[in-house]
């Protein structure tokens, strides 16, 4: 971990809450010993830890390479909105990636490509595929035995920290990312945008009370696509991909998934049923031979 007084293009905020297994490969994978192309003073990471219990030790931090610094919020934050926030205004980079859910790793070229696109077009939307780890969605695949013991096995025998690319290997698209890179998606866990920008639409709506968030994250997916000035752009050949860690919706047998409470909520606070806003997307990046299968999905079974 290093300090620098030079104020970084990028800063990437991860929202983490009880992930001491996940967590540590989420960090990593943000690390300039992982992230190609990329130096230390390009970009910081901003750790939010949401009232984790025990609380996530800052020493963790000193290990990795690049500028990583650690945030805390009270306890009493009902939801990772309030973290989120603290951490935007804390960013001293000019745009802002925003992490929800810290229990993803990222691809390695992630950082590279966020700031070649940013740096030809700073008004963008800079939106990334969501995969889940393991055979099915997790929602589906908790109940057939997938479990951490199974997916760290899994990710040691694919020895991802050497080349980050085969974690495609061993995932499978989010369901709001279903159709794959060339189809329309709900939400982006890792979004770039302005922090002015981000500032200016009052970041995460900490009206959003339900466990995790509710639906927070899409509903700021919906938000800045309605803005005209704000151009999205997904990001070819590179991906998150989800750990299981017992999450409140992505780590429940479908039966008992919250989507009822999150909806009812939402209906509540816009006064209107929940749908993903559309707009025209366009692309940018390199399709890597790992990353090939999940340019359109939407045939998939």
């Amino acid at each position: 971990m290093i300090r620098s007084w030079r104020r970084p293009q990028l800063s990437v905020v991860v929202v983490i809450h009880n992930m001491a297994r996940e967590a540590p490969r989420t960090l990593y994978s943000l690390s300039t010993r992982y992230q190609r192309g990329v130096q230390a003073h390009d970009y910081e990471v901003i750790v939010v830890d949401s009232g984790s219990t025990p609380a996530f030790p800052a020493n963790q931090l000193q290990d990795l390479a690049g500028q990583f610094r650690l945030l805390r919020v009270s306890p009493d934050a009902p939801t990772p909105c309030q973290a989120m926030n603290t951490g935007i205004r804390a960013a001293r980079g000019r745009y802002v990636a925003c992490a929800i859910d810290g229990a993803r790793i990222l691809s390695p070229g992630i950082v590279n490509a966020t700031l070649k696109l940013l740096a030809a077009m700073p008004n963008a939307l800079v939106c990334t595929l969501g995969m889940h780890l393991g055979p099915k969605l997790q929602t589906l695949s908790i109940s057939e035995g997938y479990n951490q013991g199974v997916e760290d096995q899994m990710l040691d025998d694919t020895d991802w920290m050497q080349d980050g690319y085969r974690l495609f290997d061993i995932a499978v698209p989010a369901g709001s990312s279903r159709g794959g890179f060339l189809q329309p998606i709900n939400e982006s866990n890792f979004f770039t945008l302005a922090r002015e920008r981000l500032l200016q639409l009052g970041g995460f709506d900490e009206r959003f009370r339900c466990s995790g968030g509710g639906l927070v994250n899409l509903d700021m997916h919906n938000r800045m696509l309605e803005q005209a000035d704000i151009e999205p752009v997904m990001l070819l050949g590179e991906a998150t991909f989800h750990q299981f860690h017992g999450g409140v919706s992505t780590n429940v047998p479908a039966a008992r998934h919250p989507l009822a409470e999150y909806k009812a909520e939402y209906r509540q606070l816009r006064g209107h049923d929940y749908a993903p806003v559309q707009r025209e997307m366009s692309y940018f990046g390199r399709v890597t031979p790992a990353s090939r299968r999940f340019l359109d999905c939407s045939n998939a079974p």
